[in-house]
C-alpha cells in the first residue's frame, strides 16, 4: 500500500516536471523569436504588432489598438510614443474633433513591417485554426487554466499573445498581395 502511494507521488512529480518543461519550451519559443524580431526589425513584438493592427489601410485611434490588443491605455500611450519617435508612425488630429487623434503608418513603418519574420504568433494561429472546434476550446481552457495557476494578475502581459489572430489574418494578407 506505501508503495502504491509512493509510485503515484512519484507520476505526479515526472507529470509536474513535463507541464513545467513545457511551459520552459513555450516561453524560450516566444523569446527566441522576440529576439529575431528585434534584429531583424528593431522592434518588440508589442511593437510590432501594434504597427500590425495600423496596417489594415485605415487610421485608428489609440482607443482602438489598446482594445484590439487587450491592453491598457497607459502601455498603449508607451508603445505610440516610442514608436513615433522610431518615425513608424505617425499622429494627425481628427478634422471633425480636434481632441481625436488618429493613427497611422508612415513608409518607414510599412518597410519595417515588409521586413518582419512571420514569428511565432503566425505560426501557431496556423496550427491552431487546422485543430477541431472542441480541441481549440481544451487548448484555451488548459492556457487559461495554467494562466490563473501562475497568478494571472497583469493583463498587459498576454498582450502580444491576445493578437495572435491579427497577426496570421494580416501575414495571409500580406502573402496574398505579394504573391
Amino acid at each position: 500500500m506505501i508503495a502504491a502511494t509512493i509510485d503515484t507521488g512519484a507520476n505526479l512529480e515526472d507529470l509536474t516536471k513535463r507541464a513545467l518543461t513545457a511551459m520552459r519550451r513555450i516561453l524560450r519559443t516566444t523569446e527566441l523569436n522576440s529576439k529575431q524580431v528585434m534584429r531583424e526589425t528593431g522592434l518588440t513584438p508589442s511593437q510590432l504588432i501594434f504597427m500590425q493592427i495600423l496596417d489594415e489601410g485605415h487610421e485608428q485611434t489609440a482607443g482602438q489598438i489598446a482594445a484590439r490588443m487587450g491592453i491598457t491605455q497607459a502601455t498603449t500611450t508607451v508603445l505610440l510614443q516610442k514608436l513615433e519617435a522610431m518615425g513608424m508612425i505617425q499622429r494627425r488630429r481628427g478634422e471633425h474633433d480636434r481632441r481625436q487623434v488618429w493613427l497611422s503608418l508612415t513608409a518607414a513603418g510599412q518597410k519595417a513591417l515588409a521586413i518582419s519574420p512571420d514569428g511565432a504568433h503566425a505560426q501557431f494561429h496556423k496550427q491552431f485554426m487546422a485543430l477541431r472546434d472542441w480541441e481549440q476550446a481544451m487548448l484555451i481552457a488548459s492556457l487559461e487554466r495554467v494562466a490563473a495557476m501562475l497568478g494571472d494578475h497583469e493583463p498587459d502581459v498576454a498582450a502580444v499573445l491576445d493578437s495572435s489572430e491579427m497577426l496570421a489574418g494580416q501575414e495571409h494578407a500580406r502573402t496574398e498581395t505579394t504573391s
